[in-house]
């Protein structure tokens, strides 16, 4: 698989790498992203120690001889049995333990990402009143309890804010706010303390949306399912600034 004339995500990084722990191919991707830094380096130390181990020089495993197994028809005969020697166990334990390790560092970011990304669509089912179609705006001094300085700063070029309230995601108390878009009103969640790797889809019965990372944190925005949301996540990107 050629990768080094696209951008890659996440999982088609790992994926590369696990292959060919080696790989020098995704370093665009690397310079963004910590946590498959992270897993490349760990991979690699894996894969050198395996290395080492293969190269252990021992004898054959010679294992005693066991009466009447050798004669049942269902069962391997020992001389074949004896045939395995311990470098062949070490290849076979190895292949067991990649995959462990692969299996396990997939799933843990996998599991992470749909958990927030539950969390968010069941937070919107409970708190259908917030989506209210208005042409009035919350007042800043509203905005500045809800979004207070040692959180963020956000100004109102992100659209006319209709909704600010404080709520609680994933265990931790976050800004939410809506504002209006060309289809109807359009969630925003701040969310400063839930980093993620890569970029979500959102995908609701009638709604749409994405959590975008950004720096340490992430924003999710989710809308109308026709409700074009590109211009909107640009001027909330622009608008928000985590405080440090």
């Amino acid at each position: 698989m050629s990768t080094s004339n696209e951008t890659m995500n996440c999982e088609q990084y790992r994926q590369a790498v696990g292959a060919d722990p080696s790989l020098e191919d995704g370093a665009d991707h690397l310079s963004d992203c910590a946590v498959c830094r992270k897993f490349r380096d760990e991979l690699r130390v894996l894969n050198t120690n395996i290395a080492r181990a293969l190269q252990v020089s021992v004898p054959p495993l010679n294992l005693p001889e066991l009466p009447g197994i050798a004669t049942q028809d269902n069962v391997v005969s020992l001389d074949s049995r004896r045939s395995l020697t311990r470098p062949a166990w070490f290849a076979l334990a190895a292949s067991v333990m990649v995959a462990a390790v692969l299996g396990v560092q997939m799933l843990t970011v996998d599991v992470d990402n749909v958990s927030l990304a539950n969390e968010v669509l069941a937070h919107l089912d409970h708190e259908p009143a917030a989506l209210v179609v208005s042409s009035t705006p919350v007042t800043s001094r509203t905005l500045d309890r809800v979004v207070p300085a040692n959180v963020a700063r956000m100004d109102h070029s992100a659209g006319l804010i209709t909704y600010a309230r404080s709520c609680v995601i994933n265990g931790k108390t976050v800004p939410h706010l809506v504002i209006q878009g060309e289809r109807g009103p359009v969630t925003i969640l701040l969310m400063p303390d839930e980093e993620i790797a890569t970029a979500q889809t959102l995908d609701g019965d009638n709604t749409h949306g994405v959590i975008l990372p950004v720096g340490e944190g992430s924003i999710a925005i989710i809308g109308a399912r026709e409700e074009p949301l590109e211009r909107i996540e640009k001027s909330v990107l622009s608008s928000v600034a985590w405080s440090t």
